[in-house]
């Protein structure tokens, strides 16, 4: 396969090579001259300011976006500024670096963002050179004014501004410089003539590349590899030094021969390589430079552009997309000339072996023979992810295949997902897609981030079959997809609402992780209201689909949702939205039609908003209601004056309610505190706001049996509570003279075994004993017990002939000192038995 090796050319031990990605679709009539050229890495997008210091409104300049195959994305006249730098985000957001220091972001499609500016200070001096960078914080830009004064960004989407301090000696713009990242922070090298300074937060260190030339008196270009691992500085002597970004190592130094300072320079080192090199790039001459002292040469047909990638160099023109890069280990291995490697064997085997010649079994045999089978399917699998003509892919695939046939133990995930990789980037290679991507490349970008890259070109059938085709997880694939779909969707003017959501609906149904309010959201942004509306119907989630109803001012249709939730809090969010935007009587009407929304607020209001409450009910004539708020209000009250008035706004509203009981009760709770205020005035004790039951028993401790009387007969407080009450309180005095008179005043409604337990509880069996003559024949033996009388028990447990009484008595008897009641009252339960 000799023609694989046609275009590689040696560079001391290592092969490069130059591949034709794309004939450029793009119809340049001037080529790349006078142009502001910036292209994304990992195959991205490609932005031309034509003639960008043009400034007459008549002939403005023209910023246009194009794939990398040169398909256009978007072109239209730029009416801002004076554009210094043009670069792309991680994200293939389009910053444009003005002079006066604003930088203006766009997406792929030309569509303005957002603007931010890079200090005040530097619209007096002016931008004169802007880099873009990429960093693990994001996207940074650094520039650097008329006045030498360099401004660093580190993340544009976290915006802190750090102002480097000032470069000894330095008189206007240096010869050249460039953003470092060490110790994970962002530093700028800037060359002074032949000396080299770090600018760091606060510091400006003078550094030395060790080795460098003494023939050099200016360092004039300078670039730093795609990791930031490398330096490489160019001097007016035409000698090119390699080095760490540290200067503290140095790789080698070349002579170029060419003193006149370069156009570009970018690194060009595949990962793991031993040999990193520099590509230098002049009017239509390129020179790759090594750590050995060869060089290769390349003459170009037109102006063009370098753009730095992770394992290669890309080369733009005005017809031509081309690669540049190291020859893979796995490829040089197979296609080298003589090769003997396991791989290129293999790949030879399969040749004979589809020709039916014998020499394929000789080769296998001498693979074989070396145990080198496994490693030879293993060349052949990683050679077919570094080539970009599929036939060769196919080619070194069949070969692996092949091999991979006579190995009991190869596991099959790295030949499989290979040809899944292939597969996806011979997809996205397309002259249609334009994205050129590597298989390291790949990797190095994930599956996700190309699914964003396809889905921000608006590639969404691709995206979605290659979702499919990986079996990307739905909610990560598919869905996302789908998703970012309908938000575009819905910015689609010239289709009616209707067909929209009906259209969104039917693709969408029911996958997972899809969030129609998310879709919604995007059409109110976009200004169609009733589309959003109508979307969110398809939204299963209340609480997804509420917050937006409210942005959108349908607070009724959001207090209907909200409620059909059953969830309080969703409510009760609305409910708060509404109480603060609408008029307290637009408020209380909207609640009435939703008697659960006004339920739950009434709940609100009972322990937050009480005079919001009393409104709630005046609104609605609720008349009971009203009367129960003011009765509650009144016990808030201390003040006897103010709690009358409550209470009799109370029975006001309790006699509208047409509610007799509770309005005469009312009434006596007031003659209740009358009462207790002219005793507060009469006696001195502060009774104010007791009970009708805790005011008698107060009124009982103290003495006051006259006035208990009254409040007793002019309440009508039953006969057994007074008695109750009355005999508790004379017992807790011990006033047992007052007891023994009221016991004697009339015939006690609660009987007199009450009388007994009083004193028996307050140990005082001598006053007892003189109620156990008066109780019932039933609680004689109960009595009689109380006072410790054992005697008189067993008299009446036998009078009444109660075989369980005698009983209990006998349990409380003892043998020895109570031997003759113990026989008599066995003769009278065996008496009691028998009959």
């Amino acid at each position: 396969m000799a023609f694989v090796t046609a275009n590689w050319n040696p560079l001391g031990e290592n092969f490069y090579r130059k591949i034709e990605l794309y004939e450029m679709g793009w119809n340049l009539k001037d080529g790349l001259r006078d142009c502001l050229i910036a292209a994304a890495p990992y195959g991205g997008p490609i932005a031309l300011l034509r003639e960008p210091q043009r400034r007459s409104p008549s002939a403005r300049p023209q910023l246009e976006i194009y794939s990398a195959s040169g398909g256009t994305l978007a072109s239209f006249p730029w009416k801002s500024g004076v554009v210094r730098q043009l670069g792309w985000t991680v994200c293939d957001d389009l910053l444009c670096i003005q002079e006066d220091g604003t930088v203006l972001v766009y997406d792929l499609f030309g569509s303005f963002k957002r603007h931010f500016s890079m200090g005040n200070e530097v619209g007096q001096s002016q931008v004169v050179e802007a880099k873009v960078f990429h960093s693990p914080y994001g996207t940074g830009v650094a520039i650097v004014t008329g006045a030498s004064r360099f401004t660093l960004a580190t993340n544009i989407d976290d915006l802190k501004l750090r102002r480097l301090p000032e470069v000894p000696g330095l008189q206007g713009v240096p010869s050249c410089w460039a953003v470092l990242m060490q110790d994970r922070q962002s530093k700028l090298l800037v060359a002074s003539g032949a000396d080299l300074f770090i600018l760091d937060y606060g510091t400006c260190t003078a550094v030395n590349p060790p080795g460098l030339s003494p023939q050099a008196t200016s360092i004039i270009h300078m670039c730093v590899s795609f990791s930031y691992k490398y330096l490489a500085l160019f001097t007016d002597s035409g000698h090119v030094w390699m080095g760490s970004t540290n200067l503290r190592e140095k790789l080698s130094e070349v002579e170029t021969k060419v003193r006149n300072p370069p156009k570009q320079m970018a690194w060009c080192r595949r990962p793991k390589s031993q040999q990193p090199s520099v590509v230098i790039m002049w009017d239509r001459y390129l020179l790759v430079v090594g750590v050995c002292k060869d060089t290769i040469p390349y003459h170009l047909e037109d102006d063009s552009v370098l753009i730095p990638e992770l394992d290669s160099v890309r080369i733009i023109n005005a017809t031509n997309h081309e690669l540049l890069q190291e020859v893979p280990a796995a490829c040089e291995e197979i296609f080298k000339i003589a090769s003997m490697a396991p791989g290129a064997l293999l790949l030879e085997a399969h040749k004979e072996y589809e020709k039916e010649s014998q020499k394929a079994d000789e080769y296998l045999r001498e693979i074989k023979e070396q145990n080198l089978l496994g490693e030879a399917v293993r060349q052949c699998v990683e050679a077919a992810g570094n080539e970009h003509e599929a036939e060769t892919q196919k080619t070194l695939l069949r070969a692996a295949s092949f091999g991979k046939c006579f190995l009991s133990n190869f596991p099959p995930e790295p030949f499989v997902s290979m040809c899944r990789d292939l597969r996806v980037l011979n997809a996205v290679r397309d002259y249609t897609v334009g994205i050129p991507l590597t298989h390291t490349q790949f990797k190095q970008m994930t599956v996700q981030v190309l699914t964003d890259r396809l889905v921000y070109r608006k590639l969404y059938p691709l995206a979605i079959e290659i979702c499919r085709y990986l079996k990307t997880p739905e909610y990560q694939g598919v869905s996302r997809v789908l998703k970012h779909w309908a938000c575009c969707k819905v910015q689609q003017k010239e289709e009616a609402d209707e067909v929209i959501a009906r259209t969104i609906s039917l693709k969408l149904g029911d996958a997972a992780g899809i969030s129609y309010s998310e879709i919604a959201n995007k059409a109110y942004e976009c200004g169609r209201t009733e589309l959003a509306i109508k979307l969110l119907e398809f939204e299963p989630r209340s609480g997804e689909q509420v917050p937006l109803l409210l942005r959108m001012k349908r607070s009724q249709l959001a207090l209907s949702k909200a409620i059909e939730s059953g969830d309080t809090d969703l409510v009760y969010t609305v409910v708060t939205y509404l109480k603060n935007e609408m008029n307290r009587g637009d408020f209380f009407m909207t609640l009435r039609n939703q008697p659960v929304a006004l339920s739950l607020y009434r709940q609100f209001c009972k322990h937050q908003e009480q005079d919001t409450l009393k409104d709630l009910f005046n609104q609605d004539d609720d008349h009971q209601e009203l009367g129960n708020f003011y009765v509650k209000a009144s016990y808030k009250e201390k003040r006897l004056e103010a709690r009358m008035s409550l209470l009799q706004s109370a029975v006001d509203e309790y006699n509208k309610a047409k509610n007799e009981f509770a309005a005469k009760a009312t009434e006596e709770e007031m003659r209740l505190l009358r009462f207790q205020r002219k005793l507060e005035e009469d006696k001195g004790e502060c009774i104010q706001g007791f009970s009708l039951h805790d005011t008698l028993s107060t009124l009982l401790s103290l003495g006051l049996h006259k006035h208990a009387e009254q409040l007793y007969k002019d309440f009508r407080v039953p006969d057994k509570r007074y008695w109750w009450l009355k005999l508790t309180a004379l017992a807790d005095k011990a006033d047992w003279e007052e007891l023994e008179k009221f016991a004697k005043s009339k015939k006690s409604p609660i009987g007199y075994m009450p009388f007994v337990e009083e004193c028996v509880k307050r140990s005082n069996k001598f006053e007892a004993k003189k109620y156990v003559s008066k109780v019932t024949p039933e609680q004689k033996v109960k009595a009689h017990l109380a006072v410790g009388d054992l005697e008189g028990a067993a008299d009446a447990a036998i009078e009444r002939r109660n075989e369980g009484e005698i009983s209990t008595i006998l349990s409380r008897c003892s043998p020895t000192t109570d031997r003759l009641l113990v026989e008599r009252l066995n003769r009278a339960k065996t008496t009691a038995t028998k009959k």
